[in-house]
């Protein structure tokens, strides 16, 4: 960007969960690229945050995913604010911290499944619902944040991975249901480690990946590019798929910057040592 121009240059975003972890290093790498930004953020504390730290580039919404009316608003003050919608990326989530099926009260299996499923499947749902009209009109594209969850087992738990597997299906139908007017994509990311919450029906919505001891080298152990990424450096993929010009031929495509968890191998988990 060294001639001042970036790739999104004239382009307004919406981020969902854009006051923390990779929604916040998002929202600072589209700033940077030449967008304007809304964002739908829980905290408002860190809504506050943001309008502090970007200033004029963000229109800050506190609202919740899971309510419809709220993605409206959202939709609303940023077309307002900055005149258009181009892109929406439905990045909110949350984390079942690996609660495996045998380790569940059954009590509360049913609310645990209720509340992860209405952030990150339904929650991306009603945003791409609400955003839709304004997309139209910009023949613009939505974006889904899944995980190497979204292909791969032993990246959450089983409510966690099915919530992300659901993902793969959305992205796949609104892109089959909204060409040629809307293109929908989506990223999956390897682990990172960020506040991203667990769950109040389990007693874990205080658990953060950030606090797991030794988590960057337990990422770099289990990723064949031996990285312990940072959200900034997950960022790359959500411009390209932002980015009319760079991919105007991408719809129902989904990167995955996983690290190379697909390519692990069953005999080690990397083969260059040798190089």
């Amino acid at each position: 960007m060294g001639d001042g121009m970036g790739w999104l240059d004239g382009t307004v975003a919406i981020i969902t969960g854009g006051g923390s972890g990779l929604g916040r290093a998002l929202v600072e790498r589209f700033i940077a690229e030449g967008a304007k930004v809304g964002v739908l953020e829980r905290s408002a504390e860190r809504a506050a945050e943001v309008r502090r730290d970007f200033g004029d580039r963000v229109e800050a919404v506190v609202g919740d995913v899971t309510a419809m009316a709220d993605n409206l608003r959202a939709v609303q003050q940023t077309v307002r604010r900055f005149g258009q919608l181009d892109c929406f990326i439905a990045n909110a989530g949350l984390f079942d911290v690996w609660q495996t099926l045998a380790q569940f009260d059954p009590d509360k299996l049913g609310d645990a499944f209720d509340e992860l499923f209405a952030v990150n499947v339904k929650g991306g749902l009603l945003g791409a619902k609400a955003a839709l009209p304004a997309l139209v009109k910009t023949r613009g594209s939505i974006i889904f944040t899944l995980s190497n969850a979204a292909f791969y087992p032993g990246g959450g738990g089983p409510i966690y991975t099915a919530s992300k597997h659901a993902l793969v299906g959305l992205v796949r139908q609104l892109a089959h249901e909204l060409a040629p007017k809307v293109r929908v994509n989506g990223v999956a990311p390897g682990g990172m480690a960020t506040n991203l919450a667990g769950l109040a029906a389990t007693g874990t919505a205080d658990n953060r990946l950030n606090q797991i001891e030794n988590i960057d080298q337990i990422l770099r152990d289990i990723t064949p590019l031996s990285i312990a990424a940072t959200p900034a450096q997950y960022c790359g993929p959500y411009v390209l798929l932002a980015s009319r010009n760079n991919s105007a031929t991408m719809t129902g495509a989904i990167i995955n910057a996983d690290g190379g968890l697909g390519v692990r191998g069953i005999m080690n988990v990397r083969g260059g040592d040798d190089l």
